[in-house]
């Protein structure tokens, strides 16, 4: 795992299954690792408590379907500038963001997540490109799929 990631954190919103939880991919696939949303949150195996929904780089399309589904806890995957290395990943709650420009997309994370009333993560992962084209960086999809599996085994 990343050696700087808390993983008692995921771990610790994980066992809530007496909460749904629902990871949101965020991001855009063709701009290379602006897509690493998208691409967690197509491998992450849904089950009793665990569910997914892409919204690409529309989140605010989704808005009334996210209330709908009414999650215990979202969990908004993302792109995610932290000023780290690439691949750095880290999950934070989206009341401890203050930069309302955090993200790479036109509406931000904390902005957006004012619409929603319950528990809200960012689930960011540091790019290291972000210009157009399909394919993630490895050292980002390596990360990525750490925490696939990590999820994925919960």
């Amino acid at each position: 795992m990343n050696r700087f990631f808390n993983k008692m954190k995921l771990k610790k919103l994980l066992s809530k299954t007496d909460k749904k939880i629902l990871f949101v991919g965020i991001g855009n696939a063709i701009k290379s690792d602006d897509g690493i949303g998208i691409y967690i949150c197509k491998n992450i195996k849904t089950k009793n408590n665990i569910r997914t929904l892409i919204v690409e780089s529309g989140i605010e399309k989704y808005v009334g379907k996210i209330n709908s589904m009414d999650p215990g806890i979202l969990i908004l995957v993302d792109c995610t500038d932290f000023n780290k290395q690439p691949g750095f990943y880290d999950l934070i709650s989206v009341n401890d963001i203050r930069d309302h420009t955090f993200n790479t997309h036109t509406i931000s994370v904390k902005r957006i997540s004012e619409f929603f009333k319950m528990e809200k993560y960012l689930l960011g992962i540091q790019p290291e490109n972000v210009k157009f084209g399909e394919q993630i960086s490895e050292k980002v999809k390596q990360s990525a799929d750490q925490l696939i599996q990590y999820i994925n085994r919960s």
